[in-house]
């Protein structure tokens, strides 16, 4: 979750960064002969937290639809799977995505739920009929 959580933080700042840029607009007061960073009026609120909330779905749905993992997983040899033991499917993976939130927001006790859980499933597992597993290394596809 670390690795994905800075690789999603550096998307962040990008599209922000990338959008204040580009949409930005000046604050001029009225008499100003000259306009400071300080009053330029950025890009915020509801419009940009929907675009990253978006983005960063995209993101995992992505990884987990595509390679059955984030690049964070991968370090860590493991892999998202369907019930049935196929790749998950993109509603599944919102579905997972939406766990996520509630499983973080109180106090991680979604994925704490894995340790209590006899089949080891998460609160995002079960809503979102996946669940996570180890790839052996003998398994790993060869780095070239």
């Amino acid at each position: 979750m670390v690795y994905d959580g800075l690789l999603v933080i550096a998307l962040m700042l990008t599209t922000t960064g990338l959008l204040n840029l580009f949409a930005a607009r000046p604050v001029i007061p009225e008499g100003a002969e000259t306009v400071s960073i300080e009053a330029m009026e950025t890009v915020s609120g509801p419009l940009l937290s929907s675009l990253l909330f978006i983005q960063t779905f995209a993101f995992f749905a992505y990884f987990w639809v595509r390679h059955g993992r984030t690049l964070g997983m991968q370090a860590w040899r493991l892999r998202i799977i369907a019930a049935d033991e196929g790749p998950i499917r993109p509603l599944q993976a919102l579905r997972r995505y939406l766990a996520a939130f509630p499983s973080l927001l109180l106090l991680g006790a979604g994925y704490l739920w894995q340790l209590l859980d006899p089949a080891r499933l998460g609160w995002p597992d079960r809503l979102s009929g996946t669940r996570i597993v180890r790839v052996p290394p003998e398994l790993e596809a060869p780095r070239e």
